[in-house]
């Protein structure tokens, strides 16, 4: 998006960015869901509506603005009472989930489109306090558990 106006469309930085994603089932059937949507909006605009080719569209076909963007997710987020986040770090929480979840790294590199594995868990691979728990009682066996009324 260009000054929140105008989308400007360019090539991946590398090569490594042009790549096949399978999609998970649930943002499948939320693609597929919106698609019809599309096509019923499509149909009572006839000529009005805008074939812009985007996934994320207005009713009229017109693509979104960043600054729209972020306002219906937070929007969203609100109305589902979920923890406000930053869209901008929806990539690193991805990332940060599939590393915990075991995935390996050059998995994870080849997801995020880099060449370099150390790139992908240096700048997108972003533990928090919660994911580090197992680590901490993981030095529970170091001396043995602590026992009641220790600390």
């Amino acid at each position: 998006m260009m000054g929140n106006r105008y989308v400007v469309e360019k090539d991946t930085k590398s090569l490594a960015g042009e790549r096949d994603l399978p999609l998970p089932a649930p943002v499948l059937a939320a693609l597929k869901s919106f698609r019809a949507l599309q096509a019923k909006e499509k149909l009572v605009l006839g000529e009005a509506y805008s074939d812009s080719g985007y996934v994320v569209v207005h009713e009229t076909g017109e693509a979104f603005t960043i600054k729209q963007l972020r306002r219906r997710a937070y929007r969203l987020m609100e109305i589902l009472e979920l923890r406000r986040v930053r869209l901008y770090d929806a990539r690193s929480s991805c990332l940060t989930y599939l590393a915990n979840k075991g995935v390996p790294d050059h998995i994870l590199a080849r997801w995020a489109g880099h060449t370099n594995v150390k790139t992908t868990k240096k700048w997108y691979v972003k533990p928090d306090v919660e994911d580090l728990r197992g680590a901490a009682t993981t030095w529970d066996g170091l001396h043995g558990a602590a026992t009641e009324g220790q600390a």
